[in-house]
């Protein structure tokens, strides 16, 4: 089986279709792309042979006309947080590792190949799943990574440190198995889920990328544009 790309796009993202005419996250055009579009032919150039989002009933309904990418799967689900739109298309994935971005995750196309390429060996033999990180530069709701001079993450919180993930992992199928457990904790999101995942013994390793742009306001996108003109 081959390299598996998955999305987690079903958030409606209201901080930005406050000054996006009202659309919802996927469909907020950057460069011209809507962002899902953006992101499913940027994995699928990343060597993603397949790719698989999980988007809302509103996003589907408004995306009617919008071209998907050749090879782009979309699962419709009015998921209660992005920790079980995780697990929504976990449901889809082939066993293995598989490729995982947020829709609104942008960063230059030759640092998602260059993450898509190194991080497997990266994580072999010591890491069970890498985690793309970047320098905090003042996120507001960034998620912190504790992280050993060796590459291990230790800790997923919201006290700051210099590393804050990225929106893009590398991880194994086999972290589905504590979905049950999670649902029990009643974890409300991804970022609980990984942190969790920590604290079941799942290894998993940092890798630093660079240009990596999260959006969730009109400047973050203006950044974006500006960033992606330079490595697209």
């Amino acid at each position: 089986m081959g390299l598996q790309g998955a999305i987690i796009a079903a958030g409606r993202g209201e901080r930005l279709r406050r000054t996006a005419h009202d659309l919802p996250k996927p469909l907020v055009e950057l460069a011209g792309e809507p962002l899902l579009v953006r992101q499913a032919r940027a994995m699928s150039r990343a060597g993603a042979e397949s790719v698989v989002a999980v988007i809302n009933s509103e996003t589907a309904r408004r995306a009617e006309g919008i071209a998907m990418p050749p090879g782009l799967r979309l699962i419709v689900r009015d998921t209660a947080s992005s920790m079980e739109s995780l697990f929504a298309v976990g449901e889809q994935l082939a066993p293995g590792r598989f490729l995982l971005a947020t829709v609104d995750s942008v960063m230059p196309q030759s640092e998602l190949v260059r993450f898509t390429r190194d991080a497997p060996a990266a994580s072999d033999g010591r890491f069970d799943g890498v985690l793309g990180v970047v320098r905090w530069r003042g996120d507001k709701r960034a998620l912190f990574a504790d992280v050993t001079k060796g590459g291990l993450i230790t800790a997923l919180s919201d006290r700051q440190t210099l590393l804050v993930t990225a929106g893009i992992y590398l991880l194994p199928t086999s972290i589905f198995d504590f979905a049950a457990k999670a649902r029990q904790r009643r974890l409300a999101a991804m970022r609980s889920f990984l942190a969790m995942l920590l604290d079941e013994g799942i290894r998993l390793g940092a890798f630093e990328v660079h240009g990596a742009i999260d959006i969730d306001e009109a400047s973050d996108l203006e950044a974006a544009a500006k960033e992606l003109g330079g490595g697209r």
